[in-house]
């Protein structure tokens, strides 16, 4: 082994940590409240679709299908 190569990780320095800002800083229980108000805000306007329990049973199997069709597929 090369003594330049072991040495290599030696000189690798931590990336310098990130500081939160905006939504990501916010306390997890002020980003629920936000969270909750564009909820109800697109279910007022019209915007928001609610599944229900036969549009996601058939989304389901459509999904399942194409993964396992997906699987079986030759790889290059």
């Amino acid at each position: 082994m090369d003594s330049q190569t072991a040495h290599d990780t030696d000189n690798v320095k931590p990336a310098p940590k990130k500081s939160l800002r905006g939504f990501a800083a916010m306390d997890p229980q002020r980003q629920r409240e936000i969270a909750s108000l564009g909820g109800r805000a697109a279910h007022q306007s019209g915007h928001a679709h609610e599944f229900t329990s036969e549009e996601a049973r058939a989304a389901g199997k459509k999904r399942h299908a194409r993964a396992a069709s997906s699987s079986e597929a030759p790889r290059a």
